[in-house]
């Protein structure tokens, strides 16, 4: 194939075919229409010589060829490689800058962390800024990071795939949660009060059971969840409203003192690290680099 200038967004738009495996998603990534997108990928089967994509024989999807396989690392990797050249900025004046960044964490980092953060971007004079934040992928972090889909991930460190660039922001414990006015009242519980009384947790799944059942099974111990909800800030307003307790990271629980009393475990667990992570190709960007400085703030004053 002879690389045109006129080529190049043939090859975005290959690349995004090849992560999909859909052209109506590709379509909807590179926003254009999927018959346009079709056309397209009619153009590239010519400049190759290769179907590149076919119908999946499930009848959902396309199937890569041999020949896409091959190219889709190596073309993935130098359009990433283009992107960060034309976008490396020697300065970056948030008054005057037009860039939006999108920010993966869950409900609970967010509330540790991103609501602080978030404030004191909010705060400065910069009209042409915005910020997404957006549910963590299941799956594919670090390609939708390369892609510059996601600018950054703020998670458990513990879970930063090993390819991206990482900075610790802080250490946090759990502690039990109950709602005002609570039957049992205010006293700091035993193991077998805790272990006798009703729990809510967050679970995506539907699971009743985390690391907190894995503590107290070393302990011989179990509780009793009856309720499992999808997102931490739900937690709230059951407890509020019940008398149902829950364990959950202390700093998270700190925001919510208006309407819960928070008490310290009867038992231990090990705290977890919380930490950003970002491609290496945004390792220099003077735009990012602003990004990450906001959240490295915040880390800061939060530990002191």
């Amino acid at each position: 194939m002879d690389i045109k200038r006129s080529d190049l967004p043939l090859l975005i738009s290959l690349d995004a075919m090849l992560d999909t495996l859909n052209v109506t998603r590709a379509a909807r990534r590179l926003n254009i229409s999927q018959p346009a997108l079709s056309g397209q990928l009619s153009r590239l089967r010519e400049l190759f010589d290769d179907p590149l994509l076919v119908p999946s024989e499930q009848g959902r999807g396309m199937v890569p060829t041999p020949r896409a396989l091959e190219l889709q690392p190596r073309l993935s990797q130098a359009l990433s490689s283009l992107r960060s050249a034309v976008n490396t900025q020697s300065g970056f004046d948030p008054a005057t800058a037009q860039r939006t960044f999108v920010v993966a964490s869950n409900d609970s980092i967010f509330t540790i962390i991103g609501v602080t953060a978030l404030s004191t971007m909010l705060a400065q004079q910069a009209p042409g800024l915005r910020i997404s934040f957006v549910a963590p992928p299941r799956e594919g972090l670090t390609a939708r990071m390369e892609r510059g889909e996601i600018d950054l991930y703020i998670g458990a460190s513990e879970k930063v795939p090993e390819a991206l660039k990482a900075r610790f922001l802080l250490r946090d414990g759990f502690s039990m949660a109950q709602g005002k006015h609570h039957p049992r009242g205010k006293g700091h519980a035993s193991l077998d009060d805790y272990c006798g009384l009703r729990h809510i947790m967050v679970s995506q799944n539907g699971d009743f059971s985390s690391s907190v059942d894995d503590t107290l099974a070393a302990l011989s111990k179990t509780r009793k969840v009856v309720v499992t909800v999808s997102s931490y800030n739900q937690v709230a307003l059951v407890l509020s409203d019940s008398d149902c307790i829950a364990t959950l990271p202390s700093r998270l629980l700190q925001k919510y003192t208006t309407l819960l009393d928070i008490l310290p475990l009867p038992f231990a667990m090990e705290p977890f690290e919380i930490a950003m992570a970002w491609h290496p190709s945004a390792q220099h960007d003077a735009r990012h680099q602003w990004l990450r400085e906001r959240f490295a703030e915040v880390a800061v004053e939060g530990a002191s």
